[in-house]
């Protein structure tokens, strides 16, 4: 690996070091040159060519030049990739799950693009996938499954502009509190959307609004000089003005960060250095703004598309390595949902965790999910309907009673 990454930087460094684009443009002034000469007096074209000839000769020179070093370092890191990454095929996708689903598919690249704030190119997409889908419309035979359908209803909200403007809506306030320090929208955000964010048990306004006190204790948008006494009556006001809201849940919190005034000669040996002095502040409120963003549409923090892409890429070897024993032992993988061998993820990219419902005493599936009642106790879906039949029914586990309908559908 080390010689693979020493071959990449020095394609980097010669590539970033090469003339050849400033050898271009020199030849296209020349000919830009030559093109407004002829035209302001078209009887000197033939001088005007043939003073060209060994100048643009000369640059093509140049360029070709340089690209042979550009090709040779490029053509010993193709080596060295080679040479680490052996050719070896890919798994099999005869039993690929997503092989007839490709409005899931979809939906995952193109959510993946609005994240990435690539606007541009979701419309595009976006575009090419309903053009598509009105050409094959005539073959369609009628049979789809709900997640198809799910997928497809989110398509069309993505289509319609509306979840697009959502994310327009993130990237703007995610642009201003990064590039701008600027936290003032996105703390308005917070407040427009205080009631959903508080049934969650949110607290990015108060985070918001703490790291805004902090900026304002030192300095604002003068962060290079020491705390003033300019910047703490500013952030003090500002605790005066919006932390009273607050007090009811982080009185704690509030009495900290007033109580830090009285360290500000030396406030690095304070007991209050962490809340002031933390360097990923404001990178960890950024990620919080966006996971709640996210949750609000319905969405999880992260992009579906970048964790399974990267999942896949860490559980390859050992596809690549059962694929060659099975070979060699003449077996089959029989299962489709499920992996025949254990993948060692990191623990961020679990999210599957084994249900049994306690009535059925059978694990749960896609098919028949863990649902939770308004009691809080979680069965089966199965469980549920053969219970209840459609009526309102007792809970198996407390005296509480309930309708199907009021059933919630449980993600671990």
């Amino acid at each position: 690996m080390d010689l693979l990454q020493k071959e990449h930087e020095r394609a980097w460094k010669r590539m970033k070091a090469a003339k050849s684009i400033n050898d271009v443009q020199a030849t296209i002034d020349l000919l830009q040159k030559a093109r407004d000469s002829i035209a302001a007096d078209p009887t000197k074209a033939s001088i005007t060519l043939a003073k060209l000839q060994n100048p643009v000769k000369a640059s093509f020179d140049a360029t070709n030049e340089s690209l042979k070093e550009t090709h040779s370092s490029l053509n010993k890191y193709t080596k060295a990739l080679d040479k680490l990454f052996k050719d070896r095929p890919l798994p099999s996708t005869e039993y690929d799950a997503l092989s007839n689903s490709p409005s899931l598919v979809n939906r995952a690249i193109a959510m993946h693009l609005l994240r990435e704030g690539q606007f541009s190119v979701a419309s595009t997409f976006l575009d090419e996938i309903s053009q598509a889908k009105s050409l094959a419309q005539p073959e369609s035979d009628g049979s789809s499954t709900s997640s198809e359908d799910s997928a497809s209803s989110l398509l069309d909200q993505i289509q319609s502009g509306r979840i697009r403007e959502e994310f327009t809506t993130m990237y703007h306030i995610l642009h201003e509190l990064r590039e701008n320090s600027n936290l003032l929208p996105a703390i308005q955000w917070a407040r427009d959307h205080r009631a959903p964010l508080e049934t969650r048990g949110s607290n990015l306004e108060f985070e918001l609004c703490r790291l805004q006190f902090v900026w304002l204790f030192h300095g604002g948008r003068q962060p290079q000089y020491p705390p003033s006494s300019y910047g703490r009556r500013a952030a003090l006001e500002y605790a005066r003005q919006e932390f009273s809201s607050f007090i009811p849940r982080y009185l704690k919190e509030i009495q900290q960060l007033i109580a830090a005034m009285a360290f500000w000669p030396n406030l690095d040996e304070s007991p209050y250095r962490h809340i002031f002095n933390n360097p990923t502040a404001w990178s960890e409120v950024a990620h919080s703004f966006t996971r709640e963003f996210c949750s609000l549409l319905g969405l999880s923090a992260d992009s579906p598309l970048y964790i399974a892409a990267t999942a896949g890429a860490i559980a390859l070897p050992t596809l690549l390595k059962l694929q060659t024993i099975m070979k060699a032992k003449r077996t089959e993988w029989t299962t489709q949902d499920e992996l025949p061998v254990e993948i060692p993820l990191p623990r961020s990219y679990l999210f599957h965790s084994i249900f049994v419902c306690p009535v059925s005493k059978e694990q749960t599936t896609d098919q028949n999910p863990p649902m939770m009642m308004p009691c809080g106790h979680v069965i089966a879906l199965e469980s549920l309907q053969r219970i209840s039949k459609g009526n309102k029914f007792k809970c198996p586990y407390c005296p509480s009673e309930s309708h199907p309908k009021n059933a919630r559908k449980v993600i671990f």
